[in-house]
C-alpha cells in the first residue's frame, strides 16, 4: 500500500506502508499517468516534482497493482525570481531581488528559482507562499557577517507590558544573528524542490572562534511560532549552526530531505524541533557534525515560563549517518518531550542511536514520557541506547557537585523526570562501547524501560569509549546492557553476543522482568 504524505501545487511525496527500515525489499519503477518517470528506486519514501497545479494524476509503481489517484493543490500564480532582477550567477548579490519578490508575492503564490546560484543575505518568509528551487538551483548564504542582522531574544510590548519572543539559542531566549531563511509568526508556507539551500559556512568564519561572539550564530532555517510549514525534497547543508530549527511551532513537516555538513563542523545539528507540536520527519537522510535530530523544549527558565513540551513528533523511514546521536532528546528539555514515535529507520556510524540528555537543574516540567522506537537497524553505532540524567555540557554549573553527586538528593523544582520508554524489533550490529547505557538519578529513577526483540553484536575492531557525557564517566569496551536507577525493567527476546562484560548489568533497579535473554561472550 502507498500512502500520500504531502501534496503541493507542483510536487508530491509518497510512502510505502511496510515494516522495512528506509529501503524497500525490491527495486521499483514509478509510473505517472501511464508513463515511467523514475526507474530503479529503492527507498520507502519517494517524491515527484514538476507537476501541474490543480491537476489530477494516477500513480503506480511496478511492484504492485495499486493505483493511487491524487490532485495537486491550486495556486494563485507562479513568478520567476529573475523577473525581479535576480541573476543567479553566484557572484551578484541577489538579496534585494529575492526580498522584493517575496514581499510582492500574493497569497497562494509560488516564487520559482530556476537553475543557478543565488547569493543572498538573510531572508524573511511571509504567510501563504511557496518557494520552489528547481534542480540545480542553489540559495547560497553570504559569507559577510555584517549582512546578518541581530534579532533580539525578546522585546517588550509597550502596551501590554509583556515579552514578545523572537530569538533563541541552546534553550534560552537570547539574541541571535538572523538565519538565512527566517519565519516569525507566519503560517501556510511551503519550501520545495530538488534544489539546495546552502549556508556556505564552510567558506565563512562561522565555524571559527564562534564561542567568542556573545550573539548566537544563525541557523539555516529558523521558524518561530509558525504553523503549517513544509520543507520537501531539498538538499539542506552547511549551516553556521543548527540546520533546521522550528521553535514553538506546530504542524511542521520535513519530507524527503538530504541534510549535510562535514563531520567536524561544530553544532551543525540537522533538525532540532524545539517546544513544537506535531512535527513529522519522514524519508530524510542525515550526515552532519553533531546530532542528526535533537528534540528540545528549552532550559529551565523557558520550560517554567511557557510550559510547552515537544509533543507528538513522528520520525519514520530516515537514514542517519555519522553525527553524535541519531536521535537525541535534550539536553534542553525544560518543557518536556512527550509522545515520540520513531519507526523504520537506519542508523549508520553515529556515536549513539537514541541519546537522552538531561540533568539536575532542567526542572520539574522537564518530563520525557511516551517514547517508542521500533523497526530500527543500527550498524557501527558506538552505543545504540543511551539515557543519561547526568549530562555535563552547555551550562556554567556543569562541573559542580550538584550535577555529579551520586547521593540521593532532595526532589525539588529542579528535578527532571524520565517516564516510559519502549524499544522493540531492532538489530544493532558492530557496537563498540555498550549495547545500552541507562543511568537515572537516585532521587528520580527512570520509570520504566521495555527492551523487546533486539539483538546486539559487537565490532571485531571495537574501540573503548565513554557511553555518556557525564562527570567521572568510566570507559567501556563491548559492554553489555547497563541499567542504574531504574524503577522497572522489562526484557524479552533479547540477545547480546560477544560482550566483554556481563550481558546484563543492573544496579538500583526496582523490578526486573526477563524472558528469553541470551547473553554469550
Amino acid at each position: 500500500m502507498i500512502n500520500t504524505l504531502y501534496l503541493s501545487s507542483t510536487s508530491g511525496c509518497f510512502e510505502f506502508q511496510n515494516d522495512l527500515p528506509f529501503y524497500n525489499d525490491k527495486e521499483y519503477n514509478i509510473i505517472l499517468n501511464g508513463k515511467t518517470v523514475k526507474s530503479g528506486c529503492k527507498e520507502n519514501v519517494f517524491s515527484l516534482f514538476d507537476l501541474t497545479p490543480n491537476s489530477e494524476y494516477e500513480l503506480k509503481v511496478s511492484t504492485c497493482d495499486e493505483v493511487v489517484t491524487f490532485k495537486t493543490s491550486p495556486e494563485s500564480c507562479c513568478i520567476d525570481v529573475r523577473d525581479f532582477g535576480a541573476k543567479g550567477d553566484g557572484h551578484t548579490d541577489d538579496t534585494v531581488a529575492i526580498r522584493t519578490a517575496i514581499s510582492c508575492l500574493p497569497a497562494l503564490g509560488r516564487l520559482y528559482f530556476p537553475k543557478g546560484v543565488y547569493l543572498t543575505a538573510p531572508l524573511f518568509l511571509k504567510s501563504h507562499i511557496t518557494l520552489e528551487f528547481a534542480e540545480g538551483a542553489v540559495l547560497l548564504g553570504s559569507t559577510d557577517k555584517a549582512v546578518y542582522p541581530v534579532i533580539p531574544g525578546v522585546c517588550r510590548d509597550n502596551v501590554k507590558d509583556c515579552d514578545i519572543p523572537f530569538g533563541t539559542f541552546e534553550g534560552e531566549e537570547r539574541s541571535k544573528y538572523q538565519s538565512l531563511i527566517t519565519g516569525e509568526y507566519a503560517t501556510d508556507i511551503n519550501i520545495i524542490g530538488r534544489g539546495t539551500i546552502d549556508g556556505n559556512a564552510q567558506n565563512s568564519k562561522w565555524w571559527i572562534d564562534y564561542k567568542e561572539d556573545p550573539i548566537a550564530r544563525p541557523r539555516l532555517v529558523f521558524l518561530n511560532r509558525c504553523s503549517d510549514v513544509t520543507l520537501h525534497g531539498l538538499i539542506v547543508q552547511n549551516s553556521p549552526s543548527w540546520q533546521l530549527h522550528p521553535y514553538f511551532s506546530e504542524n511542521v513537516n520535513f519530507y524527503d530531505l538530504s541534510i549535510n555538513a562535514p563531520k567536524d563542523s561544530p553544532n551543525t545539528d540537522a533538525c532540532d524541533p524545539e517546544a513544537c507540536n506535531r512535527v513529522n520527519i519522514i524519508g530524510c537522510r542525515f550526515s552532519v557534525g553533531d546530532d542528526c535530530i535533537a528534540i528540545k523544549s528549552g532550559k529551565i527558565d523557558v520550560g517554567r515560563k511557557y510550559k510547552t513540551p515537544a509533543d507528538h513528533h513522528t520520525i519514520r523511514n530516515c537514514l542517519m549517518q555519522f553525527g553524535h546521536g541519531a536521535i537525541t532528546l535534550g539536553s534542553e528539555m525544560g518543557g518536556g518531550v512527550t509522545n515520540l514515535t520513531v519507526n523504520r529507520c537506519i542508523f549508520n556510524s553515529t556515536d549513539r542511536g537514541l541519546r537522552i540528555k538531561t540533568r539536575r537543574g532542567r526542572g520539574k516540567d522537564a518530563v520525557i514520557d511516551g517514547v517508542l522506537f521500533e523497526n530500527i537497524k543500527m550498524n557501527n553505532v558506538l552505543t545504540p541506547i543511551v539515557m543519561n540524567m547526568w549530562y555535563n555540557c552547555c551550562d556554567p554549573d556543569r562541573f559542580t557537585e550538584y550535577v555529579w553527586s551520586r547521593d540521593h538528593l532532595p526532589v525539588d523544582d529542579r528535578t527532571p523526570y524520565l517516564g516510559k520508554f519502549t524499544f522493540r524489533n531492532m538489530t544493532c550490529e558492530n557496537c563498540h562501547v555498550c549495547a545500552c547505557y541507562c543511568d537515572g538519578l537516585p532521587e528520580m529513577p527512570i520509570e520504566e524501560i521495555t527492551v523487546e526483540n533486539i539483538s546486539f553484536t559487537y565490532s571485531p575492531d571495537a574501540k573503548p569509549g565513554k557511553p555518556a557525557m557525564r562527570n567521572y564517566a568510566e570507559e567501556f569496551l563491548r559492554g553489555g546492557m547497563y541499567f542504574d536507577n531504574v524503577k522497572k525493567l522489562n526484557i524479552s527476546d533479547v540477545s547480546v553476543t560477544g560482550s566483554d562484560t556481563e550481558g546484563l548489568i543492573t544496579k538500583n533497579v526496582g523490578s526486573v522482568q526477563s524472558r528469553n535473554l541470551v547473553c554469550t561472550k
